[in-house]
């Protein structure tokens, strides 16, 4: 009995698909602009998800420039959330000086590298008569800071303590810096200008690429006591320090932390008067940044599928009114109230999962423009393209159920004197 029951009930339900079909084939037009606000819906909620999704393995790539267990102290926070009494907080405080790194560096005992580094720019750098975009960073660095920072040499050498104890004129150059001066040349031993101030080519970093125009190979490196000479000792520097591994890596930040603390006489209780990054800091910082954008996103998104959704009401509420003597005939040969209504919900909702599922396809397709202008591989949000589905069909069931309803209590003895 039960299996005659299911049975029963399967077949209404692939009558009720038919007669679906048949109703959208019959209105291309009305199907059309019944889908198109779902796809509008789902569309803008998929793309701007995929793009962030896109945008944030690009900087999740792009900010881990720190190599491993590796922290940075800096004066300024890397992303400042606020207004100009953020910025005064941070601008107030006193800046890391040459002195107090090299003390950190000297008493450290736990880190495996403590790097000193300041930079300044953009700057132009040239050789012969062809010269760089003004967009080239120019760092100040001891010799640990191409551990710290990650920074692999591809020919020559990275700079060493003599270049540092004697102030050389020495200079290691990022992989876009040489693309744009030595076509075809080999740069060791090169000299190039920068600010007038020649410099002897020693070495040459391997690209590493970054967000928005490989900005991480758009870089000079120099020694830091020729850069503090040349562009003035009392300035705000960094401090880089690589843990020996990850079980140290708290102990380590620390020492350090409390080094510095005492050094720039910070007083028990009082809070850090700088910041200590990491990779999984600067990453964590932006991912709040995006928060914001996924949550406007959604609600704006929301609204359109509402909209959507009361628009697939009003068009269904027109499709009953145009199919009153079609519902009465279907009673007077024996349809029921349960397959009217289920034939007017199943319109609603695959309607609905067809926008949507169009919708989604446009949006991954949309969204992973941005992953080829970053040249980062596709992303699928395979959570955002089921949450697409979830919605679209909770959207189809809720504003198809008064059509439906409506359809199904069509009086037969009315619907069939309906002209």
């Amino acid at each position: 009995m039960r299996n005659h029951r299911l049975r029963i009930l399967w077949v209404e339900l692939i009558e009720s698909l038919y007669m679906v079909w048949d109703s959208i084939k019959a209105n291309k037009l009305r199907t059309f602009l019944t889908l198109l606000g779902i796809i509008v819906g789902v569309f803008s909620i998929i793309v701007v998800m995929t793009g962030i999704r896109v945008l944030q393995k690009s900087m999740e790539e792009t900010l881990s420039f720190l190599g491993t267990n590796t922290f940075q102290i800096n004066k300024y926070p890397s992303v400042i959330i606020g207004g100009s009494s953020r910025w005064a907080k941070y601008r107030n405080r006193k800046d890391i000086t040459f002195e107090q790194a090299l003390y950190v560096a000297k008493n450290a005992k736990l880190p495996e590298a403590v790097a000193v580094e300041g930079w300044t720019g953009p700057k132009i750098i040239q050789f012969g008569e062809v010269k760089t975009n003004p967009n080239i960073l120019l760092y100040g660095e001891t010799p640990e800071g191409f551990t710290t920072n990650n920074w692999i040499v591809q020919e020559g050498r990275a700079l060493f303590e003599d270049d540092v104890e004697f102030s050389r004129f020495v200079i290691v150059l990022g992989a876009n810096v040489v693309k744009k001066l030595f076509q075809n040349v080999d740069p060791i031993g090169k000299e190039v200008k920068v600010d007038g101030y020649t410099f002897k080519v020693v070495g040459v970093l391997k690209e590493k690429g970054g967000l928005f125009g490989s900005a991480f190979d758009n870089i000079a490196i120099i020694p830091l006591s020729t850069f503090l000479n040349l562009y003035g000792k009392n300035r705000n520097l960094t401090i880089l320090v690589k843990a020996k591994n990850q079980e140290l890596y708290g102990e380590t930040v620390e020492e350090v932390v409390a080094l510095l603390r005492k050094i720039r006489n910070v007083q028990p209780g009082q809070e850090n008067d700088f910041e200590v990054e990491s990779n999984e800091t600067l990453i964590k910082q932006f991912n709040d940044l995006t928060f914001a954008v996924k949550v406007g996103a959604l609600v704006v998104s929301m609204i359109a599928l509402v909209a959507a959704g009361v628009g697939i009401m009003n068009i269904m509420l027109v499709s009953v009114t145009e199919r009153t003597r079609e519902i009465g005939i279907r009673k007077a040969v024996g349809a029921t109230k349960r397959n009217i209504l289920t034939q007017f919900l199943l319109e609603a909702f695959l309607l609905s999962q067809f926008g949507g599922m169009i919708g989604i396809i446009l949006g991954i397709i949309g969204g992973n423009v941005l992953a080829f202008m970053l040249k980062v591989k596709p992303i699928i949000p395979y959570d955002w393209v089921v949450a697409g589905f979830l919605i679209c069909a909770f959207v189809g069931m809720i504003f198809g159920v008064y059509p439906a309803w409506k359809a199904a209590s069509v009086d037969p003895v009315e619907s069939l004197r309906y002209e």
